[in-house]
């Protein structure tokens, strides 16, 4: 006899761990499970290179900005470690990736009991005499049944149309950047690499494989004129303040899509004066002692991929030149950031693993999924089950919702406290218990 959970959670990265301190710390009663792909929590494992660091306040972390004394922020982590004077004694802005990545997986390690790791997702379904509970399907073999469903395994990578094809292993999305780093030193010295990109990510990898390969011709290719300035104005980063996602959730669409485009460099399509500055330097450095080794290719768009052999083609037309060129690179790192959704070309309207669930959910006028304030999937039918859109929720709640920090403890309380809510409405209705009471649609 299968039980049926009260919350099954797809994916325990940040968003769902944050779920799951909320969840303590409000001591709900419950039967909870969490499904993680990956054999260990893990947080972005492949961008850990060395000497990077975060870009948000390490205080937005999992608890503080609604619980500064809870045991599960980051300074509890650095005290119980030791090194909370040596950290304060720092005079960081912002910590590195690699010690807030184990701050994230000191917390997750917390909450073992309710995460089965190397369990992957495979299909979500509606299941019960009418729809109302949602039925997870696992790479184990395992059908699992829940009231309520936490969906928050992160976001889609975007991959340029002219790279959805197999090139053998020799293209990666920078998400996959470690794995693949490691496979391509495997089968032998790289002489040439492309970047495609020119964000933080597409910047700081240009230096890393610069420094991996010093021989190596490193070219970065991107379509703007240069690399833009993070903004980070204290008067911008309001659009990170919890009322301000109820002022984005509230307005018109369009004046949505408005405010989206004119803060947009405060998190995407931008990177921090460090690495700019970083990079800067040692393009000097090479031009000095007549070893140019990166390629800045700006204004460039990428009209055709394709494999030869052991290497990528690449051709490019330079649109400020009116100029066609062609290279071959050993291996390409895509720094292409990741899909909204909504109704772009680059967007999508549900993740994958929702797609049997798209018929069923309501639309904003534009098209795109509604979704309520409290992060609920919205839809017309009355027994349709809740399923939380937990971190995905940039296009209807603003760049808070994004994939960082910023208010990541605020939204997981609120989906908290609507999962307490309906527990106790579930109670009330006395419901099934068991999947031989439940009916699979």
């Amino acid at each position: 006899m299968t039980k049926i959970y009260d919350v099954i959670g797809v994916g325990f990265g940040p968003a769902n761990i944050a779920l799951a301190v909320a969840i303590e710390e409000k001591a709900l009663g419950g039967q909870y499970l969490f499904l993680e792909g990956s054999t260990a929590p893990d947080w972005q494992a492949e961008m850990l290179i060395d000497g990077s660091d975060t870009q948000h306040n390490p205080l937005r972390d999992f608890v503080t900005p609604r619980n500064p004394v809870s045991p599960y922020g980051f300074l509890s982590y650095l005290k119980s470690k030791d090194r909370l004077f040596d950290y304060l004694n720092l005079g960081l802005e912002f910590p590195y990736r690699l010690e807030y990545a184990r701050y994230i997986r000191w917390v997750a390690r917390q909450f073992d009991r309710w995460v089965s790791y190397g369990e992957r997702v495979t299909a979500i379904s509606r299941a019960g005499d009418s729809g109302e509970l949602v039925r997870v399907e696992t790479s184990l073999g395992r059908i699992l049944l829940t009231r309520t469903l936490s969906f928050g395994p992160g976001r889609t990578p975007f991959v340029p149309e002219v790279f959805r094809k197999d090139f053998s292993g020799r293209v990666s999305h920078f998400t996959g950047y470690l794995t693949a780093n490691a496979r391509w030193c495997n089968e032998g010295s790289l002489s040439s690499i492309a970047v495609i990109g020119s964000s933080q990510s597409a910047v700081e990898l240009t230096l890393d494989l610069s420094a991996r390969y010093p021989d190596a011709q490193i070219h970065n290719i991107f379509r703007s004129f240069s690399y833009q300035l993070k903004d980070t104005s204290p008067f911008t980063e309001n659009v990170y303040f919890p009322e301000f996602v109820d002022d984005f959730y509230n307005a018109p669409i369009e004046l949505q899509k408005k405010l989206t485009h004119e803060i947009l460099r405060s998190n995407y399509s931008s990177a921090d004066m460090d690495v700019i500055k970083s990079l800067y330097h040692k393009l000097y450095v090479q031009k000095l002692d007549g070893r140019e080794r990166i390629h800045l290719h700006n204004m460039s768009d990428i009209t055709c991929a394709e494999l030869e052999g052991n290497q990528v083609r690449l051709d490019l037309h330079n649109s400020l030149k009116g100029r066609d060129t062609t290279m071959m690179v050993d291996a390409v790192v895509l720094a292409t950031g990741f899909r909204n959704l909504g109704v772009a070309s680059n967007d999508e309207f549900l993740p994958a693993l929702l797609e049997n669930l798209a018929g069923d959910v309501s639309r904003r006028s534009d098209g795109s999924v509604k979704v309520e304030r409290d992060y609920l999937i919205a839809s017309d039918d009355p027994d349709f089950p809740s399923i939380f859109l937990n971190g995905l929720c940039e296009s209807t709640h603003g760049f808070g919702d994004a994939g960082s920090f910023s208010l990541l403890s605020l939204r997981s309380w609120m989906i908290a406290e609507k999962i307490e809510a309906l527990t106790t409405q579930e109670a009330l209705c006395d419901r099934p218990h068991s999947y031989q009471e439940a009916t699979v649609l």
